[in-house]
C-alpha cells in the first residue's frame, strides 16, 4: 500500500539515541532516565506521569540542547537519509512526530530536508541566561494520546497515512486512521511487536520502505 502522509518518530527510529536519556547521562542521572523512558514507551506508565519529572531532574540548558542536536545527527540510524530522499522525491508529505525536545530535533530534520512546520515535538523554554525554565505543558506530545491528536491535525482530508516508530506512543496514531509500522532496529518493545500493523527488525530504516511505497 502506498501512503500520502508518512510520519516518523525520532528517538530510536531516526537516531539511535533517546535524547532525554542522553541529557540525563550529562548530569549523572542516566539510569533514572532510562527507567522512566522505558516505563512510558512500554506502556507501564502514562507519558504525562514521566514527562515533567524527567525534565525537572535534568533541567537541560541551551548549551546541552546544542550538544544533543549534534548527537542526534552523529547517531543517525542507517538508511535514514536514503529513505527520506526517496519519499520526498516521490512527493510524499513527510513529518516527524516526537515526544522529544523540538529544539534538539530541528537540525536533524533540516539535514533530512524536512521543514520546521513538519516537525512536531515539545518546545523547551529557557531563561534569558540560557538556563532551563520549563517546557510547553500545552503540547499534546507531552501526554498520552498526543500522537493521535497531531496525526488528526495533519491529516484533515482523509489521506492515507503511516506512522513509523518504536514505542507505545506511536501506536496511538492508529486512532487517527494511520497504519503503524513498528521499527525494531534500535529497540524492540513487546507491545509494539504485538500491536503494530507491521514490525521490522532490520537495523536499517530501509526495511520500512517496501511497506510505504
Amino acid at each position: 500500500m502506498s501512503f500520502d502522509i508518512i510520519c516518523f518518530d525520532c528517538d530510536s527510529t531516526l537516531s539511535k539515541i533517546e535524547g532525554i536519556d542522553e541529557l540525563g547521562r550529562h548530569v549523572d542521572k542516566f539510569d533514572e532516565m532510562v527507567a522512566l523512558t522505558n516505563a512510558a514507551m512500554n506502556g507501564e506508565l502514562a507519558l504525562e506521569e514521566v514527562y515533567g519529572k524527567r525534565l525537572d531532574l535534568i533541567k537541560p540548558d541551551q548549551a546541552q540542547m546544542a550538544w544533543l542536536a549534534d548527537l542526534y545527527i552523529s547517531e543517525i540510524v542507517e538508511g535514514v537519509e536514503t529513505v527520506f530522499n526517496t519519499l520526498l522525491a516521490q512527493g510524499k508529505q513527510v513529518h516527524i512526530i516526537s515526544g522529544g525536545i523540538r529544539q534538539a530535533i530541528l537540525p536533524l530534520a533540516k539535514k533530512l530536508g524536512i521543514p520546521e512546520t513538519q516537525v512536531h515535538a515539545v518546545d523547551v523554554l529557557f531563561n534569558k541566561d540560557g538556563s532551563f525554565q520549563n517546557f510547553d505543558q500545552q503540547s499534546p506530545l507531552a501526554r498520552t494520546g498526543g500522537k493521535a491528536v497531531i496525526c488528526k491535525q495533519i491529516n484533515n482530508s482523509n489521506a492515507t497515512m503511516a506512522m513509523i516508530g518504536d514505542g507505545k506512543t506511536d501506536l496511538e496514531a492508529r486512532q487517527a486512521g494511520a497504519k503503524v509500522i513498528g521499527f525494531g532496529g534500535v529497540m524492540q518493545r513487546d507491545i509494539v511487536m504485538e500491536q503494530a500493523d507491521v514490525f521490522v527488525k532490520d537495523t536499517s530504516l530501509m526495511a520500512v520502505l517496501p511497506h510505504l511505497v
